[in-house]
């Protein structure tokens, strides 16, 4: 891995942790209420732009809330991370709902359905 691929894992990891402590005690807005955490952050060759994927345990329309309280928080967080990572260029955060966790969660389901024992056919 070269050295500019592991300072942007590097800011990326350091995002998500600031996003996620801002998560838990700064940032009041209502639609971020219950669990809502920063998974990933990928930072973009450049730095101009990061996707930060985001698991929202909540029905759609709380998920789909609470992406839309991100975006408008978007102006904050990224002035505060500029404060506390001291960076000369944070980079323009988008926010995407991170669908992992549920499709490994459908994946075994599927594989203990196929685990389970067939009857045997009666005739």
């Amino acid at each position: 891995m070269s050295t500019a691929n592991h300072r942007l894992l590097r800011v990326g990891e350091e995002i998500a942790h600031e996003i996620n402590s801002m998560l838990v005690g700064e940032l009041k807005d209502p639609r971020l209420e219950g669990l809502v955490v920063a998974n990933e952050v990928r930072v973009q060759q450049d730095m101009k732009h990061a996707r930060v994927f985001v698991s929202v345990d909540g029905t759609d329309e709380e998920q789909a809330g609470a992406i839309k309280a991100l975006e408008h928080a978007a102006g904050y967080i990224r002035r505060e991370l500029i404060e506390r990572l001291q960076l000369r260029r944070v980079p323009e955060l988008h926010f995407t709902l991170d669908l992992s966790q549920e499709k490994v969660q459908r994946i075994e389901q599927l594989l203990k359905e196929v685990k389970k024992p067939n009857p045997p056919p009666q005739s």
